[in-house]
């Protein structure tokens, strides 16, 4: 039986913890990822309430039978608007404010502002997912699994999330693990782009070919 995934990324932490102890070393040059980062669209659709698609539920369900990447794709675009617009005005403006400055290459101030957010708001899943995403990119691998942690025991259906986690678990060399969370990935989301090439290398590597 596979781990659960709260244990999955309680695990991972253990590993990354294991490899603190390179830390002094030089840092040689990181590594391209193996995976691509899943990020929101840069333009989001319009949802509207009483429409259909306002429904996460439904969203994911015809997620799972979109039949083309054409169709698939707009309605993670959906998903993504729900994610990402809260139900304060506050929460929004500020959200707005880390795009800016995300867009600015400017994470300190980023951060900030996302500590700010998940201050005032801590259910506010999206926060915490794009606080892990800029931890991510600057290779603090700890602080971007807790942040994980935390947007998918809020949204255990977070592909992003857990294409997230999945990159870690293999730049810490844990393929096996990276592989089972690849694979809940696309249980979600069957068509989520590159990820099934990836399971393809992983699964070969780790479990070996079909005789």
């Amino acid at each position: 039986m596979g781990l659960r995934f709260p244990t999955l990324v309680f695990a991972a932490l253990l590993v990354f913890a294991g490899t603190a102890a390179h830390a002094a070393a030089p840092k040689e040059p990181a590594p391209k990822p193996s995976a691509p980062l899943v990020q929101p669209p840069a333009k989001l659709p319009h949802v509207q309430h009483g429409d259909p698609t306002h429904n996460l539920d439904f969203l994911f369900e015809a997620l799972k039978l979109a039949p083309d990447d054409e169709t698939a794709k707009a309605i993670e675009g959906r998903i993504w608007a729900l994610w990402i617009i809260s139900r304060s005005d506050t929460t929004n403006l500020l959200m707005t404010r880390v795009k800016t400055a995300v867009d600015a290459k400017d994470d300190k101030l980023a951060l900030k502002l996302l500590d700010a957010i998940i201050k005032i708001k801590p259910d506010y899943t999206e926060a915490w997912n794009r606080r892990a995403t800029i931890y991510y990119s600057e290779k603090d691998y700890g602080k971007a699994l807790a942040d994980i942690r935390e947007v998918l025991k809020r949204e255990p259906r977070h592909f992003g999330a857990l294409a997230g986690l999945g990159l870690i678990l293999q730049d810490i060399g844990d393929d096996k693990q990276a592989l089972e969370v690849y694979r809940r990935a696309l249980a979600i989301y069957p068509r989520l782009q590159k990820i099934p090439d990836i399971v393809k290398t992983l699964q070969e590597k780790v479990e070996g070919r079909d005789i």
